[in-house]
């Protein structure tokens, strides 16, 4: 660990239904290459050194994580902390986490990373370069690319509208931010327009706060439909061959 940059934490809000995903269970706890959506998150950010605690916001009446955790060797590991209190929404659940780390001492100044447990596909480097960018930034910033396709709006199922796709970007996760600052903006948002907060960086742009964009990957995609679970298996499955691969040939050198 390079001893000259910040400690971060991290809170993964994991308290969601899933219900566009067509799954029984959460989808973060759905099966994809043989683990737990939430698993391979997991696996990736703990590969990250920075990172010095992994706060994983729950609903209370979660009945799957323990279980899974201890299953796949994680419920021994020190950087992670499970919290049972999601909130009914988002912005709910990540409040909690901030909350979790300020009881412990964790300064309003001190960085906080936010990401989505069904972007299952982060990588370390990814995290890793957001981490460098923020960390020289006065507000923080997020994951993002451009918007590569035509972008299209529709009043009952129809085009209505062409419009520019000019300095458009699609959010990722993880979204850097400072405790104190990300704190009052999801706080100020629930109170003036909840509706509004669709990620991290909303909260603080109602704020006036324009939050720094870092190019991530289109592999970095969230979740959320029953065909975005077969794109993300073959993804999964690509990595661990190549890593398979890799190993062989050091073996065979």
């Amino acid at each position: 660990m390079d001893l000259n940059s910040p400690l971060i934490n991290l809170v993964i809000p994991c308290a969601g239904a899933g219900a566009r995903s067509g799954m029984a269970k959460p989808k973060q706890y759905a099966i994809v290459a043989n683990k737990p959506m939430v698993v391979h998150t997991l696996e990736s950010l703990l590969q990250v050194n920075k990172i010095q605690n992994i706060c994983l916001v729950v609903s209370p009446r979660d009945e799957f994580i323990e279980e899974i955790l201890t299953k796949y060797a994680l419920s021994n590991e020190s950087r992670i902390r499970v919290l049972f209190e999601g909130g009914e929404s988002r912005a709910h659940s990540v409040l909690a986490g901030l909350k979790f780390f300020s009881d412990k001492g964790f300064g309003e100044d001190g960085w906080i990373l936010v990401h989505d447990a069904a972007r299952c596909l982060i990588t370390p480097e990814l995290v890793e370069l957001l981490i460098q960018k923020c960390s020289l930034d006065s507000v923080g910033g997020l994951l993002a690319i451009p918007l590569a396709d035509t972008l299209k709006e529709s009043i009952e199922g129809r085009v209505c509208l062409t419009a520019s796709r000019d300095n458009k970007w699609l959010a990722q996760t993880p979204q850097m931010f400072k405790l104190g600052v990300l704190t009052n903006a999801l706080k100020n948002a629930l109170l003036t327009n909840p509706g509004s907060i669709t990620d991290e960086a909303s909260a603080l742009e109602a704020i006036g706060l324009n939050p720094l964009l870092i190019e991530g990957a289109s592999t970095n995609f969230k979740i959320t439909y029953p065909h975005d679970f077969e794109l993300a298996q073959a993804l999964l499955n690509h990595r661990s061959q190549k890593i398979l691969d890799s190993n062989q040939a050091f073996k065979r050198v």
